[in-house]
């Protein structure tokens, strides 16, 4: 495990949504959202990550259902290389297929209003996508 906190995060084409790990690297915890806007979104990105020592980033990887990595896939592995290239902070990819419909569908059942739901829905998608990557490390499961 990396010492230091590892970031969470869910890549969108227009948000971003953002998650963090505790110190020990245990648990996942929703930070918030950031806008996508290209350059500027890696320096805001690498400002967080200055600020919250992160050693390590855990990107959200959308493959289609068979597995096979489509257009979204390719634009996360270059979002990746892009931040890991402006930090230097190694990332890592998760499988993050249907994450986004769990965190809807844990939503829908709490009455929040549409409006609400669209603000939580990156943060919770991202903290889910750093939890199961988290999990998988302690158990010596084998992460992409």
């Amino acid at each position: 495990m990396t010492a230091g906190r590892i970031l969470g995060l869910d890549h969108g084409q227009r948000r971003i949504g953002l998650a963090l790990s505790d110190e020990l690297g245990l648990t996942a915890q929703p930070l918030g959202m950031v806008a996508n806007r290209g350059e500027r979104t890696l320096d805001e990105l690498a400002e967080i990550m200055r600020a919250q020592h992160v050693a390590r980033v855990v990107l959200g990887l959308p493959r289609n259902m068979n597995g096979s990595e489509g257009e979204k896939a390719l634009a996360a592995r270059d979002f990746g290389t892009r931040l890991q290239a402006r930090t230097g902070v190694p990332v890592a990819y998760m499988d993050e297929r249907l994450t986004t419909v769990a965190v809807q569908r844990v939503l829908a059942q709490t009455g929040m209003s549409g409006a609400k739901k669209r603000r939580v829905t990156d943060k919770l998608a991202a903290a889910l996508i750093l939890q199961t990557w988290l999990d998988r490390e302690r158990s010596g499961g084998r992460n992409p």
